[in-house]
C-alpha cells in the first residue's frame, strides 16, 4: 500500500489571484504524483488547506485542483483553517461531532485522521471529545496496524519559532492515549513546513514538507522584540511524502516536485550494476 501526502498548501495566499503561487506549486505536485509509479493508493492532504479560513474561495479552488483526480484524497485540517467554509465545499468529509475526525478502512493499513485545529491558535488542539474518540477508535480493532494522520506534530522540534510546546494539555492528551497502543505504526503532520522525523509515543512521527515554500531550517534562538535579518522563508521545491506499508513496517519517503537532472538511466551500461546487486540478494 502506498500513501501519498501533501501539506501546507496555503491556498488564497495572494487573495484574488486563481493563479497565485500557492495553486501553481500544488498543481506542480499533484501532477508529479499523478505521474508516479506504482500510482499511490491514496492522498492524504494534512492541513493549511487555505491561508485564511473564512475564504471559501481558496476551498474553491482546492475543489478545483483536486476535481477528476485519479487518486483519491482526503483531508485534515489545520490551524489556517476553519471547518464551517471546508464543510460547505466539502459535505462529503465525515465527521465526529463536527470535528474533522474519520477513519479510512478499505486498505491494508487503517487511517486515523484527527482534527488538531484549535480556534486562534497557531499550536494544535485535542480535547477531551476528541481524545474519547480516537480511544474507541483503537479500541474497535486493537490488533489491527493503524497509522495516525494529524496537522499539528505534538513535539518540540528546535526550530527557533515555529514549534509546539510539549508540556502543553493537548499534546498530554494525545500521548495518553497513543503511548499504550502497539498497533500504531506510525504518525504523519505537517505544519512545520519541514521534513521531520522523530520518535514519539514508543512510534515513528514524520512531518511532510509543503507544498507551498519552506520554513528556513534554524535552530538558533530567537527574540521576538529583536528583528535580526535571519532567513525565515525559502524557496525550496514544492515538497510531498510517500509513505509504504509492506504489511509489516512504514518506511516513508520525502520528494519534490522539481524536476531533477538525470545523471544516470536504466540503460545497457546501468544493468550492470543492477544485475551485480540483484545476484547478490540486495543484501540477503
Amino acid at each position: 500500500m502506498l500513501i501519498a501526502q501533501i501539506t501546507d498548501l496555503h491556498l488564497g495566499f495572494e487573495s484574488g489571484n486563481p493563479n497565485e503561487l500557492n495553486r501553481r506549486r500544488l498543481n506542480q505536485t499533484l501532477e508529479h504524483l499523478r505521474a508516479f509509479k506504482p500510482r499511490p493508493d491514496l492522498l492524504l492532504v494534512t492541513g493549511d488547506l487555505a491561508d485564511r479560513g473564512e475564504d471559501r474561495q481558496a476551498y474553491r479552488q482546492l475543489k478545483s485542483a483536486l476535481e477528476d483526480y485519479p487518486i483519491p484524497a482526503h483531508f485534515c485540517l489545520g490551524n489556517h483553517d476553519s471547518r464551517a467554509p471546508f464543510f460547505d465545499l466539502f459535505s462529503h468529509v465525515p465527521q465526529a461531532s463536527g470535528f474533522v475526525q474519520y477513519a479510512i478502512e478499505n486498505y491494508p493499513l487503517r487511517v486515523l485522521v484527527l482534527d488538531t485545529l484549535e480556534v486562534n491558535r497557531h499550536g494544535g488542539g485535542f480535547c477531551e471529545e476528541r481524545a474519547a474518540w480516537l480511544e474507541a477508535r483503537l479500541s474497535e480493532q486493537p490488533e489491527r496496524p493503524t497509522l495516525l494522520a494529524l496537522h499539528h506534530p505534538p513535539l518540540p522540534t528546535g526550530l527557533s519559532w515555529i514549534t509546539e510546546n510539549p508540556d502543553a494539555l493537548w499534546v498530554e492528551r494525545l500521548h495518553r492515549v497513543v503511548a499504550p497502543r502497539r498497533n500504531i505504526v506510525g504518525i504523519i503532520s505537517g505544519h512545520l513546513h519541514r521534513p521531520i522525523v522523530a520518535l514519539w509515543a514508543g512510534t515513528m512521527l514524520v512531518v511532510c514538507p509543503p507544498t507551498s515554500p519552506q520554513v528556513a531550517l534554524d535552530l538558533d534562538t530567537i527574540d521576538p522584540d529583536q528583528p535580526d535579518g535571519r532567513p525565515m522563508i525559502v524557496a525550496a521545491a514544492p515538497g510531498f511524502a510517500l509513505h509504504f506499508w509492506n504489511g509489516k513496517a512504514l518506511i516513508s519517503h520525502f520528494g519534490s516536485a522539481r524536476k531533477e537532472a538525470v545523471l544516470a538511466r536504466y540503460d545497457a551500461r546501468f544493468q550492470r550494476v543492477v544485475r551485480q546487486i540483484a545476484a547478490q540478494g540486495a543484501g540477503r
